[in-house]
């Protein structure tokens, strides 16, 4: 009779099929999203003169385009899916509820009605400055969540560092827009410098991912992981510095070649600033970086079924501009999934009989840090 009973409360406490396969549907739909709707169709636009030469160019571009777009709003709908089984679960079980949920459920709540509104009554200046401010108080009610449940630097420094980062664009979009609402014409304070500081410390956030949940300890009595770790730590060093240091060794080996190459970089440039805000003002080798040891960290922590990854994927695939308001979701989304990822793995969460992390935390490279 007790073991029924336990079964049935776990069935309850249970996600389920829909947020398990909701989940990865929404990982993967983002993810070709970004690549052909917010990136290969901008690539479109920069080569304009190539599609109107060759017609098979053009309609391929606008194939995938199209595409593109039918997975934008795919998203946008398992957005809404996933963020509304999440507060009906938080309300239901206390196995998903936050120290903060009395702040949070509303305000998701409140930012889930206004998407919606806005779908039907578009959005003026006023309304963009009301649904950015009430992001930004989203934010940091699941960041203060984030950091009372991890103790580790490493954790606490990569979830700040991306809180700040993104608040550089939350202040360059709201006080921009609050400047045109009042009909001033002079620049705003500070906006191109906190714009270009968000995108240095989204960078940092993406490189410190590897660090706080991708890392492989060097310090181990572990050969075989020791060896994997010295390894990686130095591929990894010397395709940094050779990246770092490209265009000083194509400028001394064939000038001609640089400049091509450099061309070629403001192109890239460019796709990647109209399709996820990243100007590439710091050097490329810090994106290739960032890219690489998120993109690692992603794919071992989805493997072995941790939320965090599909967390931490769908908060960087948002990108720092976040143009669109299902971004915005994602985000938020992505912040909430970190702080679910203690409580047990994608397939079932584990009971709270403590407060303890589930999860032990990842020794970083460079020893443990408290």
């Amino acid at each position: 009779m007790i073991e029924a009973l336990e079964k049935k409360m776990e069935a309850l406490d249970s996600p389920g099929l829909l947020f398990e396969w909701g989940v990865k549907c929404l990982l993967c739909a983002a993810f070709f999203e970004l690549i052909l709707y917010r990136l290969v169709s901008r690539l479109g636009m920069h080569l304009s003169k190539l599609a109107a030469k060759y017609e098979a160019v053009r309609i391929g571009f606008q194939t995938l385009s199209s595409l593109g777009f039918l997975l934008l709003n795919l998203t946008a709908i398992l957005v809404f899916l996933i963020l509304g089984i999440v507060l009906v679960q938080k309300f239901r079980t206390r196995i998903w509820a936050g120290n903060w949920d009395k702040f949070v459920m509303p305000l998701t709540a409140l930012l889930l009605v206004c998407t919606i509104g806005f779908l039907f009554f578009p959005p003026a200046m006023l309304g963009t400055v009301v649904y950015n401010i009430l992001a930004f108080g989203l934010l940091i009610f699941l960041v203060v969540e984030y950091w009372g449940d991890h103790r580790l630097f490493s954790q606490r420094l990569l979830v700040g560092s991306f809180f700040l980062g993104i608040s550089g664009w939350i202040y360059y979009q709201t006080i921009s827009t609050v400047y045109g609402l009042m009909n001033i014409l002079d620049a705003p304070p500070l906006v191109h410098e906190a714009n270009r500081l968000g995108e240095a410390l989204m960078v940092l956030a993406s490189i410190v991912v590897f660090w706080a949940y991708g890392s492989t300890s060097i310090f181990t009595k572990n050969k075989q992981q020791r060896k994997w770790g010295l390894t990686l730590l130095l591929s990894g060093g010397i395709v940094f510095l050779g990246l770092l240091f490209m265009d000083f060794f194509l400028s001394w080996w064939d000038p001609q070649m640089a400049l091509e190459v450099r061309k070629a970089g403001e192109g890239v440039g460019w796709v990647f600033q109209m399709g996820m805000g990243y100007t590439f003002y710091l050097p490329f080798a810090f994106y290739v970086a960032g890219f690489t040891c998120w993109a690692y960290t992603v794919i071992k922590l989805v493997l072995i079924g941790r939320l965090a990854g599909y967390g931490l994927g769908l908060m960087f695939m948002a990108g720092y501009a976040l143009q669109l308001s299902h971004l915005t979701l994602m985000v938020v989304l992505g912040l909430m999934l970190l702080n679910i990822d203690k409580r047990g793995s994608l397939g079932r969460l584990k009971k709270k009989v403590t407060d303890g992390i589930i999860y032990q935390p990842i020794r970083p490279v460079y020893g443990q840090s408290q």
